[in-house]
């Protein structure tokens, strides 16, 4: 039987980043994803239920977050889910938890453009050209084609 493991989470970090190094020197950041949910209950009542995550991000990926983002910024993430199993040394009973190793992330907000995250400018946007420099050549616009109808239905 095949298996399939990911996960998309979109949230708000609950804590800074925590980056730390492995002795070979790969970055592991842990975060704190608090993710919300607001629904109407049958009284007509609106709650809010928060669950919260706990996210490992490994390499570049890892120290691009700790750099970018602190506590309460907006992040999407994809990545899949991983048990981790131990026993509590005091009362040796066995422990487990879930947590989400991050395999491609997004910034959601942007603050980022705030704080000189790269690829933060919006779309289609240029950096402005020294002073003194001549400004640049306006872009011819691409000659389109006429549309011919088609008998196509959809």
């Amino acid at each position: 039987m095949a298996s399939f493991n990911k996960v998309i989470l979109a949230g708000n970090l609950t804590r800074d980043p925590e980056l730390r190094y492995t002795p070979k020197g790969t970055a592991i950041a842990k975060l704190g994803l608090a993710l919300n949910r607001t629904f109407t209950t049958e009284g007509g009542e609106k709650r809010e239920e928060v669950t919260f995550v706990d996210v490992d991000a490994f390499g570049r990926q890892a120290e691009v977050i700790s750099q970018y983002l602190r506590k309460g910024r907006p992040i999407l993430i994809e990545g899949r889910l991983r048990l981790d199993q131990w026993e509590d040394k005091n009362t040796h009973q066995k422990q487990s938890k879930l947590r989400v190793v991050l395999e491609s992330f997004s910034f959601l907000d942007s603050k980022a453009a705030e704080t000189g995250a790269p690829g933060a400018s919006p779309v289609g946007s240029r950096p402005a050209p020294p002073p003194g420099a001549p400004p640049p050549p306006a872009a011819a616009e691409p000659e389109v084609p006429p549309q011919e109808e088609d008998d196509v239905p959809f």
